[in-house]
């Protein structure tokens, strides 16, 4: 293939995986398809793997828009650097509950591509980054919420505690 080619296969195969076209993504690996580029902590390095991302991602976000800024090929590799869009407003990923918020991801990413497949991916993108960042606010926005309930919880119980130690006859 000719890298006009690859650079067109390649961003087919972004586009598919932003869009959540699992079938498509599947079709456009080779059998033996290998991730360097882990995204999610359980995800496998293989065909499988990014099938199950791809789905992750899908359930957790609307709205997905791919831009590519940046594409350059040579020999049988195309480097990639991108940028995604996406509103998290489905489902939680990595811990995240949806906020409804506009994500953005910026990307850079390098498929080794065998025969007209996707045999190989290493990459670097903002998006593990950006959801630790929100799944720590949401954490310390719970820690306040139940700091918040205990001292209520405090007042209560000193509320209900008599004033002074009561005097019982024979004690």
């Amino acid at each position: 293939m000719s890298t006009e080619q690859n650079m067109a296969l390649a961003r087919r195969f972004l586009e598919a995986r932003i869009k959540g076209d699992l079938d498509t993504v599947y079709e456009m690996m080779t059998p033996d398809y290998v991730s360097h580029a882990k995204l999610l902590p359980d995800q496998q390095p293989d065909r499988e793997g990014e099938k199950w991302v791809a789905a992750q991602f899908a359930a957790a976000f609307s709205n997905r828009r791919l831009l590519i800024e940046d594409q350059v090929a040579g020999a049988d590799k195309v480097v990639t650097r991108f940028i995604v869009h996406a509103s998290h407003d489905r489902g939680e990923l990595m811990g995240v509950a949806p906020t409804g918020r506009e994500l953005t991801n910026r990307a850079i990413v390098v498929h080794r591509i065998v025969e007209g497949k996707i045999a190989e991916e290493w990459g670097m993108g903002t998006i593990g980054a950006t959801l630790r960042k929100q799944r720590l606010e949401q954490e310390i926005r719970e820690r306040e919420r139940i700091e918040q309930e205990l001292k209520v919880a405090r007042r209560i119980q000193q509320a209900s505690l008599p004033k002074e130690v009561p005097q019982l006859e024979g004690w």
